[in-house]
């Protein structure tokens, strides 16, 4: 191989890093999308109603006592993906608000083993953004709310995300 060869052999193998570093920034080869499912919100302190359930990850549901068909279809996901985490399930408490004050039918209060019910203040309801009884909230073991799930969740995607924050977080 002749010497002038070789040299634009050495410079094409030591600039294709950086040329295809451009490329791929340019056409945007990878994904700019945010890597967790749920949309982070501003920390905001919970009021007194979670002091119970400090130290927890707490997911977090606001429907009335007359739980529709959509408020069990919450629930039942909020269940799932807490025995989805295994071990770690522990981690993680179920809070449901029941907004109207009422009481819940024994039959669904039996299918919610463990989960946790508090009638929550006007401030509080206020306090969560968005349509309260759409989304499915995340506190974290501070008392601080940080994030909210879709309207209609998928639950994979729920799971995805809790397995990541219970894997970086020694809290909880």
């Amino acid at each position: 191989m002749r010497p002038g060869l070789k040299l634009a052999a050495v410079f094409a193998v030591c600039a294709a890093p950086f040329v295809l570093g451009w490329l791929a920034y340019e056409n945007r080869w990878f994904s700019s999308q945010a890597g967790n499912y749920g949309e982070l919100i501003a920390p905001r302190p919970i009021d007194g109603t979670l002091a119970a359930l400090r130290g927890k990850w707490v997911l977090l549901t606001a429907d009335p006592a007359a739980c529709a068909a959509a408020c069990e279809r919450k629930l039942y996901i909020v269940r799932q993906v807490r025995k989805a985490q295994g071990k770690d399930a522990e981690r993680i408490e179920r809070l449901w608000l029941i907004t109207d004050g009422a009481t819940p039918r024994p039959e669904l209060v039996a299918v919610l083993e463990g989960a946790h019910f508090a009638t929550p203040s006007a401030l509080l309801l206020q306090s969560l953004p968005g349509a309260s009884r759409e989304h499915i909230y995340l506190v974290d073991p501070l008392g601080n709310l940080m994030m909210r799930f879709p309207a209609e969740p998928d639950p994979a995607k729920m799971i995805k995300d809790l397995q990541r924050l219970l894997k970086y977080s020694s809290f909880g």
